[in-house]
This record gives structure tokens, sequence and C-alpha cells, in this order.
């Protein structure tokens, strides 16, 4: 065992988190964990993933379910396309692989949605394999250990790190090293306030002992964010109007109010001129304005109260006793709780 597993391996006995997918090694439960906890704080993820293994026990009671309802089970987490391609890799579980998971790195990396790090966290920590994952904390990990500022969002960088990975991998137990490099990096070299000095990597770790490791990792990369603009159209009433969304852009398959998107900013007589040939209601006035947050999309929501019902064939009616039923965007879940007295 080398210096660098050995020191993460003994830190990681003493101080990990406990949290309950690391007491299985159902290879369901590590998978369900894994697709949920990606770009979601640990807390949050937690009550997740205990909600899916309650409604969902079992690759079979996944497959089964409805696609609406696994949506509304993972409203609030965002990146809904996870959602639907957890739901149609339990559906290949079931169909190519008679429900049983898959045992090897290559077919669980078939499943729908699952790459390289998702394939390798599940082959180590339930098959005990000797893959090396290289999630966003291992990178940081590695990158500074090393010193090294080859961009980790590139082709090179994705080889440069991977042989740091097998170089330094426990191949006698992968799942504890795994998990040791991913809880260092979430707890002691974290991405702006490192603890390097309680770190058991200090001695040998190449960024703090030479460079700079706030500098590290390095992206090469600017996400690009797109600007928005939804017209949200309410009719106060017992009432509810909701339209499902298609396509394969944000929030598919879950349900919003009719609304309208529109290029830049407009006064309200130029919504109004839109939402009339349209739709055929007038706007009385503006509710409420927010400003919703995607990772490459800003959304400007504008939600406006019109005077009639809003006419089109592809809008439900529904009421607050059975909307819960149905998979919503955060934005519009967050309007009606705040909007409550509108349609009751």
């Amino acid at each position: 065992m080398s210096h660098f597993s050995l020191s993460i391996q003994v830190w990681y006995r003493q101080k990990h988190r406990n949290l309950p997918w690391r007491d299985t090694k159902n290879p369901y439960k590590i998978w369900l964990s894994e697709v949920i906890m990606q770009q979601t704080r640990v807390e949050q993820g937690k009550s997740y993933y205990n909600k899916f293994v309650e409604n969902y026990p079992d690759v079979f009671s996944l497959a089964a379910a409805d696609e609406q309802e696994v949506l509304r089970l993972w409203q609030g987490l965002g990146y809904y396309s996870r959602a639907r391609n957890l739901h149609s890799a339990a559906q290949q579980v079931v169909n190519d692989f008679d429900g049983v998971f898959p045992n090897n790195y290559k077919n669980i990396k078939s499943l729908k949605g699952v790459g390289d790090y998702t394939a390798s966290a599940i082959a180590s920590f339930a098959y005990d394999l000797p893959y090396a994952v290289l999630d966003g904390n291992a990178f940081r990990v590695l990158s500074r250990y090393f010193n090294d500022d080859t961009p980790i969002d590139t082709g090179q960088g994705a080889k440069v790190f991977k042989t740091y990975a097998e170089e330094v991998l426990n191949r006698e137990n992968p799942a504890e090293f795994n998990q040791a490099i991913m809880e260092i990096g979430a707890m002691v070299c974290k991405p702006k306030n490192p603890d390097c000095e309680n770190c058991p990597l200090a001695d040998t770790c190449m960024a703090f002992n030479e460079g700079d490791p706030l500098q590290l990792p390095v992206k090469s990369k600017k996400v690009k964010v797109t600007t928005r603009h939804f017209h949200y159209l309410i009719y106060p009433s017992q009432e509810i109007q909701l339209i499902k969304r298609e396509g394969k852009g944000i929030w598919q398959s879950m349900y919003e109010f009719p609304m309208l998107e529109l290029e830049g900013k407009k006064l309200k007589k130029e919504v109004s001129s839109f939402v009339k040939d349209k739709y055929g209601v007038n706007l009385i006035k503006r509710i409420f304005d927010e400003r919703h947050i995607l990772t490459h999309q800003h959304i400007n929501a504008t939600f406006w109260e019109v005077d009639d019902m809003v006419k089109s064939e592809t809008i439900i009616v529904t009421d607050l006793n059975l909307i819960d039923d149905l998979p919503l965007p955060r934005l519009i879940e967050r309007f009606i709780e705040n909007n409550f007295e509108m349609f009751s």
C-alpha cells in the first residue's frame, strides 16, 4: 500500500461521515446514491436517497414506476434528465439483465446515464473491483497533491488524472480507498478553504509544499450561461391551469403554468399583445418576478394575473388537492406555496 493510500484510509477510518449508502454492498442502492449525490449537498441528498429507497426498494419497483412518479419524487433536485435516465436504466436492468444488477464495469457503464465515474464507483463499492473514481473531489485532491495545472475539463486532463488515480489506487481495498479520497476532498481539501494543516497528505502534497493549493484544480472552459425570459399566466381560481413541458429542454415532462417565452425584456403592453394573440386573454397585473438560477441558464420569470381561463387544447385543469401528484419545477412549486390564497 502506497503512502498516499495508507494515509487517507487511516484518516477515513477515524473521520468519515456515517452515510446510509456506505453501509451496503447492494449495487442498486449504491447506484441510486451515486446518481442522487451528483451535484447535490449530502444533507439534501440523504433525504432524497431515503425517499427513493422507501418508495422503490429494488430495481423492479423503480422500473415499474410511472415516469411522472419518479419525477415528482425527484422534484427539487434539478437536473431532471438524471431522474429520467435512472428510470430508463432500471428498466434496462430488468429487461436486459433479468433484474440482476450487472457486476462488471463494462455492463454497468452500458446503463443509461452511467459514465466512467459512476461505473467505477459502483464496481468498486459493490464488487471491490479495482477501478479508481474521479469525481470533483478526487480531481481536486490529485491536482493539488501532484501540483498539476492540466485543465481537468479537457481530454488531456481526463487522461492525466486517470493515470494519477490508477497510480495511487489501493487495489487490495479499492472501495475504502475511493470513499477516502472523495471524503478528503469533501471535508479537508475543500475548494476555497482547504484545511491543509490537518490533512493526512500535507507532508507529501506538492501544492502545499511548493505551490498554491487555491490555484488548483484548473478549468479551461467557462460555463456559457444563457438568459431566458418566461412569462407565466395565472387566473386566480380553485381550478389551476397547468401545461406539460415537451421537448428535450429543461423540466421535460414536468408541469408549469401556461407561459410565453419572449426574447429580452418586454414592456407590459408588448407582453399583453403576445398573450392576447396566443391565448386570447388579457393581462391584469404583474404578480411577481423571480430570477431562477440553473447551471447553464438564468431564467427571468414574470408571473402575470390574467382576466380569464387560458384557452389551449394542451392545458390541463386541476386543483390544490391533486397538485402534489404532478411533477413541478421548483420555481412553480415555490410560487404556489407563496401564493396559496390565489387558488383556494
